[in-house]
C-alpha cells in the first residue's frame, strides 16, 4: 500500500509537469524522444547506467556490507548479503533516477551535472521516471520476498525520503538541505543490519550517525568548489549563502562530531581494540585536514586557494577505511576468542 501510494503520488507529479508530443510549445519532449531513438543500443544502456549514479551507489554499498559483518558477528550468510546488495543497489538507483527527473532543469545549468543523461536528452524525462519507479517497486518487492519486511520498509522509506523530503522540499529551499536530506544516505546502515537480524539495535544507529555527521562537510567541500554552479541554479547550498569561514567552521564542527560518534561503536558493539585504534587514527587525519582548511581561510586564502577538494577526497577515503575497520573487527574478534 505504501509503495502504491508513493508511486501514485510521483506519477501525479509527472503527469502534471510532463508535456506530450501533441501539446504546443517547442516540442522538446518529442525531440528528446527522437534523440533517444536515434542513439545506439550501447549508448542507450550507458545512459541508463549513468542515470543510476553508480558512484553514489558504490558509496552506499560501502556502508552496507560492513554493518552486516557486525550484525552477524562475522561473515554474513552469502545469499542474504548478495540479495541485500542487489536490491539495495536497485533502491539507490531508483532514487537517483527519479532525482534526475525532478532536477533536470538545474542539471542543465551546472557544469558538474549538465552531462547527465536527462539533461543531455539521452533519456527522456518520462523514461527516467518510469525507470526509477520500476526499480523502486522491484527493490521493495525483492527485499520483502527474499530478505525481510523490515528491510523492505526501510528501503522504501529511503527512496520516498530522498525524493519527497530532500529533492522536492529541502534542496531548493534551505541551506540545511544536505544536513537533513542526508538521512536517506544513512539508511543503508540500518537496512544492512535489519537484513541479518530482522530488527534494529544501538550499534547500527551509531554508524547511522557517523554517516549523518560525515555528509555535510563532505558535501560542502564539493559545493565550495562548484559554488558558482549552485548559485546559477539557485540552489541555496551553505557555500552559496554563507561566507567561506562560516562554512569551514561548520565543516570542522561536523568533522569532530563524526569522529566522536565513530568511537562510540567501541563500547556499544563491544569491539576489539583494533576498531577504536583505527577510528582514532583515521579521525585524526580527517580533523587535521578540516582544521587546515579553516586556517587557510583565516590567513586570507579564498576560492581555489582554499583547496577544498583535497578534503573532499580525503573524506571519501576516511569513510571507506572506517567501514573497512568495521568489517575487519568482528573477524579479528573471532580469531582472538
Amino acid at each position: 500500500m505504501r509503495r502504491a501510494c508513493g508511486a501514485a503520488a510521483l506519477m501525479a507529479v509527472v503527469n502534471r509537469g510532463q508535456p506530450t508530443e501533441t501539446q504546443g510549445g517547442d516540442g522538446s519532449g518529442a525531440e528528446a524522444a527522437r534523440t533517444v531513438r536515434r542513439a545506439s543500443f550501447g549508448t542507450y544502456v550507458r545512459a541508463y547506467v549513468a542515470l543510476s549514479k553508480p558512484r553514489v551507489i558504490e558509496l552506499l554499498l560501502i556502508t552496507t556490507i560492513p554493518v552486516m559483518f557486525v550484525a552477524a558477528a562475522g561473515p554474513p550468510p552469502l545469499w542474504t548479503a548478495v540479495a541485500t546488495l542487489v536490491f539495495g543497489a536497485m533502491s539507490a538507483a531508483s532514487a537517483n533516477a527519479i532525482n534526475c527527473y525532478f532536477d533536470r532543469d538545474i542539471d542543465q545549468e551546472m557544469r558538474r551535472t549538465r552531462r547527465r543523461p536527462v539533461a543531455m536528452d539521452q533519456v527522456t524525462p518520462r523514461g527516467a521516471m518510469t525507470y526509477g519507479l520500476v526499480l523502486a517497486a522491484g527493490s521493495t518487492l525483492g527485499f520483502a520476498v527474499f530478505v525481510n519486511i523490515l528491510s523492505a520498509a526501510l528501503s522504501l522509506f529511503a527512496i520516498l525520503f530522498y525524493i519527497f523530503v530532500y529533492t522536492l522540499l529541502l534542496k531548493r529551499r534551505t541551506a540545511q538541505n544536505v544536513v537533513w536530506g542526508g538521512i536517506a544516505g544513512c539508511m543503508p546502515v540500518l537496512i544492512g543490519w535489519s537484513a541479518i537480524t530482522e530488527q534494529l539495535d544501538w550499534a547500527p544507529f551509531i554508524l547511522f550517525l557517523v554517516v549523518f555527521f560525515w555528509t555535510p562537510p563532505h558535501t560542502w567541500a564539493l559545493a565550495m568548489r562548484y559554488r558558482e554552479d549552485y548559485a546559477a541554479a539557485k540552489v541555496p547550498m551553505l557555500p552559496v549563502v554563507a561566507g567561506e569561514r562560516r562554512v569551514l567552521l561548520e565543516c570542522v564542527l561536523y568533522s569532530w562530531a563524526t569522529v566522536v560518534v565513530s568511537l562510540l561503536l567501541w563500547p556499544v558493539a563491544e569491539t576489539t581494540l583494533f576498531y577504536p585504534a583505527a577510528a582514532a587514527a583515521l579521525g585524526a587525519l580527517l580533523l587535521v585536514q578540516a582544521h587546515r582548511l579553516l586556517a587557510r581561510v583565516r590567513s586570507g586564502a579564498t576560492g581555489p586557494q582554499v583547496k577544498t577538494m583535497g578534503f573532499f577526497h580525503l573524506s571519501n577515503a576516511y569513510l571507506a577505511l572506517l567501514f573497512s575497520a568495521v568489517t575487519i573487527d568482528p573477524l579479528l574478534k573471532n580469531l582472538i576468542s
